[in-house]
């Protein structure tokens, strides 16, 4: 008969004990770059945004969207269900290589022509939770009734 020296019990009994559960963590990306939400879009059809930040400036068109909310929930059987309604709004992302994680100075410039600026510290997302890591920064920006642009 083989005996289990009495240290390799213990460190196998502390190996199992109190042990955290891994976390899944998926391969999912994030586009690093800057969004864009505007909820009464009225004469704006197009835009075009600038990020400035040491030294460097990136211009982007923006593609623009119709924004959607969820609508109301419907129950059978158990199953659920919404669908999307679409809110007036425009919604847009311009992916910006580079951006850092420090402040940036975005002007946008909508049909009219005429620049709105605004300074944005983009952030980190987390987009499994914080038990993953990090993924690239973004900002999110409001773009108000007059065109004037604010953080998310």
């Amino acid at each position: 008969m083989r005996r289990i020296p009495w240290i390799a019990v213990v460190l196998l009994a502390a190996a199992g004990c109190g042990a955290e559960p891994a976390v899944p963590c998926t391969m999912i990306g994030t586009p690093v770059g800057i969004g864009l939400s505007i909820p009464q879009p009225a004469g704006i059809t197009r835009a075009t945004l600038d990020a400035c930040w040491g030294g460097r400036c990136v211009t982007r068109q923006v593609g623009l969207f119709p924004e959607s909310a969820a609508g109301a929930t419907t129950c059978s059987g158990g199953v659920c269900g919404a669908s999307a309604v679409p809110t007036g709004g425009l919604h847009g992302f311009a992916d910006v290589p580079g951006l850092p994680a420090e402040p940036v100075r975005v002007t946008v410039r909508f049909d009219d022509g005429k620049p709105h600026g605004v300074e944005v510290t983009p952030s980190f997302s987390e987009p499994n939770g914080p038990a993953c890591g990090k993924a690239g920064p973004q900002a999110q920006l409001l773009v108000g009734a007059g065109g004037e642009l604010r953080a998310r």
